[in-house]
């Protein structure tokens, strides 16, 4: 009988002998390989760190921003369901939502926003251009600073409503003095930040900009009124805000249309609801352009990071 012998496995070591051949080698690879795994067992689990802006709220948003419009009005309703708020002082909120539909449905609502709107789309766009423009020259030029901006300081400081009468004696009682007064309150807010935008640049861009071989016309282009444009994007919502309260002012000067004649008939007649309808009008209308304001500086400063909140 025959006995076979299989070759012996190299990785074994059952006969004792060394796989290197050198018992010292062996032995420390046996503790660099416990070594590791030891300390791949005491590593901790790796978790992917998302930051706080990034992270779903519970409550959406617009429910948030929502809630306290909606908490004011639920109180409101209970002040005049209960009686403590009287229907002469302030009509309730479902007495005022009937009021505006009936407004709505004969067209005089509709017909008084569009001509309070075409108002102060004209009284905005002068007065974008002429601010724009004083503070381009008075901000890019020590002349024109020297030549505009102390005028345009001592203006700024007269109320603009205080111009009404000078602006009827002027103008007349037509469309040019309510056009005029939106313009005037305007032009100030847009001039002092465009000003202020174009004066708060770096230096050391500028001085970058020349460095890299840029005219005046370059540096002015790609360097200054970037950096002016959220100086403008500021003047430009206090503007439309002060637009409204302008228009508001300019339709008291005999107007027979507008938001502001269906006040004054209201007012005459002692109708709290439709007053507060147009005065809901006038909010919304200031919002709905404060939101495009919003948009438009979300597009155009897409470059500069900001702190948007936690």
């Amino acid at each position: 009988m025959s006995i076979s012998h299989a070759p012996p496995d190299p990785e074994s070591d059952i006969s004792g002998i060394s796989k290197s051949g050198d018992p010292a080698r062996d032995a420390q690879d046996v503790r660099d390989s416990d070594g590791a795994e030891d300390a791949r067992s005491a590593e901790p689990d790796l978790v992917p760190i998302v930051p706080v802006s990034t992270r779903r709220a519970r409550v959406p948003r617009w429910l948030r921003r929502t809630s306290g419009p909606l908490a004011l009005l639920a109180l409101w309703q209970l002040l005049s369901s209960t009686g403590a708020l009287s229907q002469d002082i302030l009509a309730s909120p479902g007495t005022i939502a009937g009021v505006a539909r009936d407004l709505l449905g004969d067209g005089s609502l509709t017909s008084a926003m569009g001509v309070s709107l075409q108002r102060v789309a004209v009284g905005m766009l002068l007065g974008t251009v002429v601010g724009t423009a004083l503070a381009l020259i008075s901000g890019l030029f020590r002349v024109g600073e020297d030549l505009i901006d102390a005028s345009v300081q001592m203006l700024r400081t007269v109320p603009f409503v205080g111009l009404i009468p000078l602006f009827i004696i002027w103008f007349g009682i037509g469309e040019t003095p309510k056009v005029a007064i939106i313009t005037l309150g305007v032009s100030f807010p847009l001039y002092l930040n465009v000003y202020a935008g174009i004066r708060g640049v770096d230096s050391q861009l500028i001085e970058a900009g020349e460095s890299l071989g840029l005219s005046r016309w370059g540096l002015v282009r790609h360097v200054i009124l970037p950096g002016a444009l959220p100086g403008a994007m500021t003047g430009l919502r206090y503007s439309l805000g002060i637009a409204w309260l302008a228009l508001v002012f300019a339709e008291q000067i005999n107007a027979d249309s507008g938001i502001g004649f269906l006040m004054v008939q209201a007012r005459d007649f002692l109708r709290t609801d439709v007053i507060v309808v147009c005065l809901i009008v006038y909010a919304f209308l200031g919002l709905i352009a404060d939101f495009i304001v919003r948009t438009l500086e979300r597009l155009l400063l897409q470059w500069r990071p900001t702190f948007t909140g936690r």
